[in-house]
């Protein structure tokens, strides 16, 4: 633009009241420590209490708290805990999720899917439903719920998985219009695969539900990925940090892929 007169693009995140569910391991500590170096006040919860001990040790400017998300009474008390030590939440990162059984449909016991549906959708609405009331009192707000690119390919084999994350999408585009009257805004990002320890495990267990072995059922992942890689933990903690920033302010009810462009699972 000439002139200089552009304004910069404002990325920093000071100020800001952050709070992220499973924030202690995976892409969720990558995105504790890229908000909490951006400037943002971050609380971060996880059920595992070794993961949060770990994070203690690593970074004291970060807030935690060990429970179980999927639990109203819980639910209640992060909250209560984010109110007493931080003021309120004005950023809510739903990044909640397990990877649920691998098995035929006949084969899913219903503890099975009523586990993987408290997770990783249950879990979002009520972090949602006790974030809100405090971001409509100061007519600001951003939540992003973290999907999964699985959500527009479909999965098989993973069918309580998949079911939630397209429920993410339909909470995020629902909640997107219902807030954002009141300046919340609401986007849900689709991670591909995401390399770790996690996606490990999961790629073990496919393949030998495929009679695969696990290198095999790898290059079959990255065949069907327009840019043939896995993604960073870093790459999703980075278009959260976006979203959260200034630079976001006016993105809502986006369904955001980064997954090098997935077409297709098997």
């Amino acid at each position: 633009m000439a002139g200089g007169s552009q304004k910069p693009i404002e990325l920093r995140l000071d100020g800001r009241r952050v709070l992220v569910t499973a924030g202690a391991g995976g892409a969720g500590l990558i995105i504790s420590h890229t908000l909490a170096d951006l400037g943002a006040s971050v609380m971060a919860c996880d059920i595992a209490a070794s993961r949060i001990a770990a994070l203690n040790a690593q970074r004291p400017d970060i807030l935690t708290f060990v429970g179980d998300l999927s639990d109203e009474q819980t639910v209640d008390r992060v909250f209560a805990e984010a109110e007493r030590q931080l003021g309120g939440i004005d950023v809510l990162v739903n990044n909640l999720g397990i990877a649920g059984p691998t098995a035929a449909v006949e084969a899913i016991s219903v503890a099975d899917w009523n586990q993987t549906l408290a997770a990783n959708i249950s879990s979002h609405f009520l972090c949602v439903r006790r974030a809100v009331p405090g971001m409509k009192s100061r007519r600001d707000g951003m939540i992003v719920n973290i999907s999964s690119g699985s959500a527009r390919t479909g999965l098989p084999l993973r069918l309580p998985y998949v079911v939630s994350k397209v429920a993410v999408l339909g909470m995020t585009s629902n909640l997107a219009r219902e807030l954002g009257p009141f300046g919340i805004r609401v986007n849900a990002i689709l991670p591909g695969a995401i390399r770790g320890e996690r996606l490990q495990q999961v790629i073990d267990t496919k393949a030998r539900a495929l009679g695969k072995s696990p290198q095999e059922y790898e290059k079959t992942l990255l065949r069907y990925v327009s840019l043939r890689c896995m993604v960073e933990p870093e790459d999703i903690a980075a278009m959260v940090a976006f979203l959260a920033s200034r630079a976001g302010r006016h993105i809502s009810g986006q369904h955001i892929g980064v997954d090098g462009n997935v077409e297709y699972e098997e």
